[in-house]
């Protein structure tokens, strides 16, 4: 370690320094070449792979979140599997950052460390105002299962709790996790998922920056519930799968919860969610249907009221009804008339062939409008780059959907 990475690191005060992982080549196999030029300038860059399974000290790259920073740095989130593909054991969230658009990584890093224990569905916001990095994250212990959990087989201290850290360089450095459980998790809630994806910052409306005040900060995310005592659902983990958000208005220090999707009807389950404001301040909700019984695998809402409440239950979108039972980003663009964006893969029956759909009616419906690849994929997220780019960082593999995470930059033109 140099004498200017020490003195950085003992400057830090209360930041947790990000742990270097050497063994990770950087840049990372770019699938095309890459040159250091600003990604405005760098026309030639069209993806790069910051994750490689079995490198950097894992077996495993898994649940892709992304955000672009107030300075134009992309941050590709990660949960980096040390013991395999499973969701359960040691489980860190790693990160790798990139100044030229996603076309060349920086080192991984770690920003929550499992130790043995899951950390993991990162869902990543930049503050609108302060450009401050908000970062939330679940936990359990390493030996706990979602479906242990779900059943109420796990005692609250090992189960699913909700944690955030915040960066103020840009992702360089993150705080401690803080520990918001109580905040945010209801007694009688089992298991417990942030996103996974990025979150979303309001940018217009009320609960947008005006005189000074932070932005409203909303993370979608899911739950599980307890069968009511003495239901014959005692031991079922399909039925009581509901979804929900939490919400910040002083830029990540507090939280409250925000609506709930509490039918559990065990029709229309929802579940991992992904969410983007409307060009006219709505909240559009984007929900996977976890082991519902409703035809379809998507699920969407709206909130007119910044995520408090629900315009209407949960409901199937057919125009998805390609995408197989599987987690799927959404992404408003900007501009007049500028389309909202759905990402997943698009065989209703595997997870496969990476795509991106567009509507131009704030989610009524979905056309496809480009497919990426042919090749096995899962998880995804996307995100704005900016001149005319988005950018989609996801799961993908030749025989297995998480081989690799991949960065793919579009240009808008081609999904809008």
């Amino acid at each position: 370690m140099t004498l200017l990475s020490r003195a950085l690191l003992a400057t830090a005060g209360l930041l947790t320094p990000l742990v270097p992982t050497p063994l990770m080549p950087t840049p990372l196999m770019p699938t095309t070449p890459a040159s250091t030029a600003p990604a405005s300038l760098n026309t030639g860059c069209v993806s790069s792979v910051p994750y490689v399974s079995g490198r950097g000290g894992y077996d495993t790259y898994r649940i892709p979140a992304t955000v672009t920073t107030a300075t134009g740095t992309v941050l590709a989130f990660a949960e980096g599997r040390h013991d395999g593909v499973g969701d359960s054991g040691d489980i860190d969230v790693v990160l790798r950052r990139s100044l030229d658009g996603g076309c060349t990584w920086g080192p991984l890093t770690v920003v929550a460390a499992g130790r043995g224990d899951t950390r993991g569905n990162p869902a990543p916001v930049v503050d609108p105002r302060t450009g401050r990095i908000v970062l939330v994250t679940s936990y359990n212990s390493g030996a706990a299962t979602e479906a242990r959990i779900t059943r109420g087989e796990v005692p609250p201290e090992h189960g699913r709790r909700v944690f955030v850290q915040t960066s103020r360089d840009d992702g360089r450095h993150f705080t401690a996790p803080r520990d918001i459980t109580a905040q945010v998790k209801r007694p009688d809630w089992r298991w417990y998922a942030t996103g996974p994806g990025h979150a979303v910052a309001l940018t217009h409306g009320p609960h947008s920056p005006r005189g000074g005040t932070p932005s409203r900060l909303v993370v979608p995310a899911d739950h599980s519930a307890a069968p009511p005592e003495g239901s014959s659902d005692t031991g079922r983990e399909a039925k009581y799968y509901g979804g929900h958000a939490i919400y910040s208005d002083d830029g990540g220090r507090n939280w409250r919860i925000g609506f709930v999707d509490d039918s559990y009807d065990g029709y229309a389950n929802s579940n991992e969610s992904s969410a983007a404001q409307l060009p006219d301040g709505r909240l559009y909700v984007s929900a996977r249907d976890q082991k519902g019984t409703s035809a379809g695998n998507r699920l969407d809402t709206r909130s007119s009221d910044g995520g408090e409440t629900l315009d209407r239950p949960y409901g199937a979108q057919h125009t998805l009804d390609d995408v197989p039972n599987v987690q799927g980003s959404v992404l408003q663009l900007g501009g007049i008339g500028a389309p909202l964006l759905f990402s997943g893969p698009s065989v209703a029956t595997a997870r496969t062939s990476m795509a991106i759909w567009r509507s131009a009616d704030g989610g009524a419906t979905f056309t496809k409008a480009l497919t990426l690849s042919r090749r096995r994929a899962a998880y995804s997220d996307l995100v704005p780059l900016g001149g005319g780019r988005v950018g989609i960082l996801y799961e993908t593999g030749a025989t297995g959907p998480y081989e690799t995470i991949e960065f793919r930059r579009i240009g808008v033109t081609e999904v809008g």
